[in-house]
């Protein structure tokens, strides 16, 4: 997976990078049975008790479920206890991948490197 940028600052509330990344392997591209964490579409998670920002990507810019997916993902972000609020921004560069994924998305998949 690309390297994982990750602030937290004052955080009281508990919300750990940990804890969100577990959440984001609960969100996933319908169309694709893999989470997004393993897919290597997480490109960082910033945390500022008790805003938690999620910096991600998708397979394709021309995905028409990017708006379904990104939405998702703040949903589920802000079930996470202490969370107050959250924000999902979708990014291009660096454009994603089959690489990027961990290996056992690879081999969910069935690819090989």
């Amino acid at each position: 997976m690309i390297g994982h940028e990750h602030t937290e600052n004052g955080n009281e509330s508990g919300i750990t990078e940990d804890v969100i990344y577990n959440v984001l392997k609960e969100c996933y591209d319908p169309e694709i049975p893999v989470d997004n964490v393993n897919l290597g579409l997480v490109y960082g998670v910033t945390i500022v008790d008790p805003w938690v920002g999620v910096k991600m990507t998708l397979t394709t810019p021309g995905c028409g479920a990017a708006d379904w997916i990104a939405d998702s993902v703040k949903k589920r972000v802000l079930e996470v206890p202490g969370v107050k609020e959250a924000d999902v921004r979708l990014v291009w560069q660096p454009a994603w991948n089959p690489g990027m994924m961990s290996n056992e998305a690879r081999k969910k998949l069935l690819i090989t490197k």
